[in-house]
């Protein structure tokens, strides 16, 4: 198992001798901070191109300029600061390391035996995201001999190069650490995902600084900080095998936060402090909460979350060669729509709309749309035709009504309610 990462390079161009145009009235913002630059279309001789992949521009400072009343031409001298996770990063990333999987796919092509493991499949994948990837192999040597130094070849052409530091070789029985997440097979032949113990620590770390730091505010402001994080993090980990790591986590959340309270009243007992800062609710006890009150000065209740509480939901992958910008695939997509919003509090929201301002009915059949029946998600513009997401392009449909609008190409027309 060989896990990488892309060595995350942060440039910083010394002083830069530039003649650029002066725009009087832009002067004073040009002086204090000034807008990002595609470094590398302005300055190609500062920086080469190819260190440029996996960095964003965040900002240039301008440190000094020649005194005196503008003029067309003048110098000036830049610090340039990068920042590895903007949102322009992953997709140069993505340019700068696409065609990767698929020279593995041409040079170990699936179904093939190689003879110098035995007549064994090589049994070599690419698993990437951005930056980060990891390529499984058979064997170490396969993968340290062959697979490593084409990696290295593919990388050189691009500028880049492999973190000394983070590529590792190692066998899936001792596991291995990938986006925040611990892959390992057990003894008992389980391939298990699980939370990384270093992607706990450092958001247990980020629970206690805030408590820590909220010693005199009110149980209500600590909760308005905490519920995002604990909503946030488990919502990116309920996918894998992560429910013995959020009981865990709310434990040790509920300990910091009984450490706060006695903090703050040194000298009440602890079922003082039991009635003041915790309740039983929905059936559960001991959960933290805070009074706060709204604008009409009515007294309102707010309570922390558990991380314990967030559903396990198995990640559903998209089909490899769906393409949503394919007519073929429309019906596909919609289909995934349609389960994303009923998931989601807004989506389901959505679909009630829909649903009542259809009456219920199908507009094709003119039947009700029921549990049992099932719906689908339909676009009256296709969104590959350039269809929005909107509710007014949007219609609620039998799934056996959906295929046949699809392969009849029969017209809908969107009800109004009266």
């Amino acid at each position: 198992m060989l896990d990488a990462r892309i060595d995350r390079t942060r440039v910083t161009a010394g002083e830069l001798r530039w003649c650029a145009p002066v725009d009087v009235a832009a002067d004073h913002a040009r002086r204090s901070n000034a807008e990002p630059l595609p470094l590398w279309s302005r300055a190609p001789s500062a920086i080469n191109v190819s260190l440029a992949i996996n960095i964003l521009l965040l900002k240039t400072e301008i440190k000094h300029r020649v005194p005196g009343s503008p003029t067309r031409y003048y110098p000036f001298k830049l610090e340039i600061t990068f920042c590895v996770r903007g949102v322009a990063s992953p997709v140069l990333c993505n340019w700068a390391l696409d065609g990767l999987e698929r020279l593995l796919k041409e040079k170990y092509p699936t179904g093939t035996r190689l003879k110098s493991l035995g007549g064994k499949y090589p049994a070599v994948n690419c698993i990437r995201y951005a930056d980060d990837f990891v390529i499984t192999g058979k064997t170490k040597e396969l993968l340290e001999g062959e697979i490593k130094p084409l990696v290295e070849q593919f990388l050189r052409k691009r500028g880049l190069e492999l973190s000394p530091t983070k590529t590792v070789v190692t066998q899936v029985t001792q596991g291995f650490d990938f986006l925040g997440q611990n892959v390992r097979r057990y003894s008992n032949g389980k391939l298990l995902i699980k939370p990384s113990k270093k992607n706990v620590k450092r958001f247990l770390a980020g629970i206690r600084e805030t408590i820590k730091a909220a010693l005199g505010k009110s149980a209500a402001d600590l909760i308005n900080e905490l519920n995002p994080k604990i909503r946030g993090w488990p919502n990116y980990h309920r996918h894998v095998v992560s429910k013995r790591t959020f009981d865990r986590v709310d434990h040790l959340i509920f300990y910091k936060l009984w450490q706060w309270a006695r903090r703050r009243h040194p000298k009440k007992d602890p079922s003082w402090l039991k009635r003041r800062y915790f309740e039983r609710y929905q059936g559960r006890d001991w959960i933290f909460f805070g009074e706060t009150r709204d604008e009409a000065g009515q007294p309102q209740k707010s309570r922390l979350l558990f991380a314990s509480r967030i559903p396990i939901k198995r990640h559903v992958k998209v089909k490899s060669g769906a393409n949503p910008y394919d007519p073929a695939c429309e019906t596909y997509f919609e289909k995934r729509d349609g389960d994303h919003m009923r998931e989601s509090f807004r989506g389901t929201r959505t679909l009630r709309f829909l649903w009542y301002e259809q009456r219920g009915f199908c507009p094709v059949c003119n039947t009700k749309i029921t549990r049992t029946t099932g719906w689908r998600l339909h676009h009256y513009v296709p969104r590959v035709m350039g269809g929005s997401r909107s509710v007014e392009n949007r219609v609620l449909l039998h799934p056996e009504c959906h295929n046949r609008v699809h392969d009849q190409r029969i017209a809908v027309s969107k009800p109004r309610l009266r």
